[in-house]
């Protein structure tokens, strides 16, 4: 049980530290969060752990957490900050990646303890790579549209949650499709029935964090900052 209770603590400072970027930093701190959590991400889902029997990826809080911020950002900002916000993630996405396989090409010095763990961090293999990328790209502009589809519909101050939820659990089902689809599917060594489990226990973490993710949400709309 030790996984579940350090993971749900590990939920909890996700989202303080969220609200503590946003409160110190305003806007320009939700463009920082999307810049290091794109990254972050990327790194943390190359753990495994195991919970109740099931073994998943670390890396879905704080991606799910992009979302948060897009929505964020859309409600506050505007669309068209938010659809910014998401090409400026995946710049910091494709930079990075981009840079850490040119590093990797070096030849390592003799005694080097680095090259090793960082070639098993960011030495993904193309199709994964690709995967990532797509998934993010496709997904986050999804959610922009369909937030602001929502916000039209239902543009009350205290219908947010239906804005939030509403455009998260769609566009976060199509990540997961897209990902899974790329990086696994019809790949020899995960069958269709793996696929399956890995593809539903991905969304479903997504999901559970999107929908604790709620009233965090409603505590950083209420930010005020003197320059807005």
């Amino acid at each position: 049980m030790f996984n579940f209770y350090w993971g749900v603590f590990f939920v909890l400072v996700n989202f303080v530290l969220f609200l503590a970027c946003f409160r110190l930093f305003g806007k320009m701190g939700l463009y920082a969060w999307i810049g290091f959590a794109t990254v972050i991400a990327n790194i943390q889902v190359t753990e495994t752990i195991q919970m109740f029997g099931i073994v998943m990826t670390l890396g879905n809080t704080i991606y799910a957490s992009l979302y948060m911020t897009t929505d964020l950002i859309n409600e506050r900002y505007g669309g068209a900050e938010a659809r910014k916000a998401v090409w400026f993630g995946f710049f910091t996405l494709l930079a990075t990646t981009v840079l850490m396989q040119m590093v990797l090409a070096f030849d390592p010095a003799e005694g080097d303890f680095a090259h090793e763990p960082l070639s098993i961090i960011f030495g993904l293999m193309p199709r994964l790579a690709l995967a990532s990328l797509s998934a993010y790209l496709i997904s986050q502009f999804l959610d922009v549209r369909v937030f602001s589809a929502l916000k039209r519909r239902f543009g009350g101050r205290s219908q947010f949650w239906i804005r939030i939820n509403g455009s998260t659990i769609l566009s976060q089902f199509v990540d997961s499709l897209v990902f899974c689809t790329i990086a696994f599917a019809f790949h020899p060594e995960y069958p269709w029935d793996i696929w399956i489990q890995i593809f539903l226990t991905t969304y479903v973490l997504k999901f559970v964090i999107s929908i604790a993710s709620t009233p965090v949400l409603y505590i950083a709309r209420s930010f005020r900052f003197k320059d807005e």
